[in-house]
């Protein structure tokens, strides 16, 4: 190990009130955690492989954090940022720091990119997902990985909706959140008429009299696509829909009226990006 990394790096988590290990401390607490941490520039990739896919994103770590038996696993990002120190403790002194159990490998407190522009992300793609106030970071991560496997090629969301990169999300998305394109937009639902600035069809995946089969929905060679999927309780509001071109449905069978947004997500996605563009 002292051959590859240099010792002074490696610290013991003795103290759970140091302030080096701060940026760790209550990570179960999510509501303050989104909050604090957006503003403090930071979020937290949990699980060796979401580390990994961060940092081969371009992401830049300020720290690590991991069980001394993990530390082979990250020797080469260890040694693409030699700044950046590595804190190790045994399973209990790091449940006592984080607030959980922690079993998938190792954390990095890593600084957030800057945004991207909500502009220039629309010129660039065809197939774009929008999601409403999805409040669930489960189901979150989940659209996200369904998007990036299927073709989407980038994500909105809206301002009530919950952080990407809160660790939770990220881990469920398996780092795709990392690659695949997204924006907070800040004034929603009059973000609808920038979409169609840019030439984008609105649609909207919402249980109305006036639906369609989404099977039904015929894209165009070239034509531009956006699809609306709504907070997991009350769907897409009014105003959204109120503002777009046409709600679809999924057919559903045995007098099943809905799907979970992330399984919908992924039906929605795979028709949206198998159409040719």
């Amino acid at each position: 190990m002292a051959e590859i990394l240099n010792p002074e790096r490696i610290l013991p988590v003795a103290d759970l009130a140091d302030s080096r290990l701060d940026e760790y401390l209550r990570l179960s607490e999510a509501n303050l955690r989104m909050r604090t941490d957006v503003e403090n520039g930071l979020y937290i990739a949990e699980s060796t492989k979401v580390v990994q896919r961060a940092i081969n994103a371009g992401h830049v770590p300020r720290s690590f954090l991991l069980a001394e038996k993990h530390l082979d696993q990250l020797t080469e990002e260890f040694n693409r940022f030699p700044d950046a120190p590595i804190f190790i403790g045994d399973d209990r002194q790091l449940q006592d720091l984080v607030g959980f159990h922690l079993h998938r490998g190792a954390m990095a407190a890593m600084n957030r990119p800057e945004p991207l522009d909500l502009d220039e992300v629309l010129e660039a793609s065809s197939r774009v997902a929008i999601l409403e106030d999805i409040a669930d970071h489960t189901n979150l991560g989940a659209i996200i990985r369904s998007a990036s496997g299927l073709g989407v090629d980038a994500v909105l969301l809206t301002p009530k909706c919950v952080d990407p990169w809160y660790r939770r999300s990220a881990r469920v998305s398996m780092g795709t959140v990392f690659d695949l394109p997204w924006v907070r937009m800040l004034s929603w639902p009059e973000d609808i008429q920038t979409l169609k600035k840019h030439g984008y069809e609105m649609l909207a995946m919402e249980l109305t009299e006036d639906a369609i089969p989404l099977n039904e929905v015929e894209i165009k060679s070239g034509q531009k696509v956006a699809m609306i999927l709504g907070n997991e309780g009350r769907g897409v509001t009014d105003e959204a829909l109120a503002a777009v071109d046409r709600t679809v449905i999924i057919p559903m069978y045995r007098e099943v009226d809905s799907l979970n947004v992330g399984a919908a997500s992924a039906i929605a996605f795979w028709h949206l990006c198998s159409a040719p563009r």
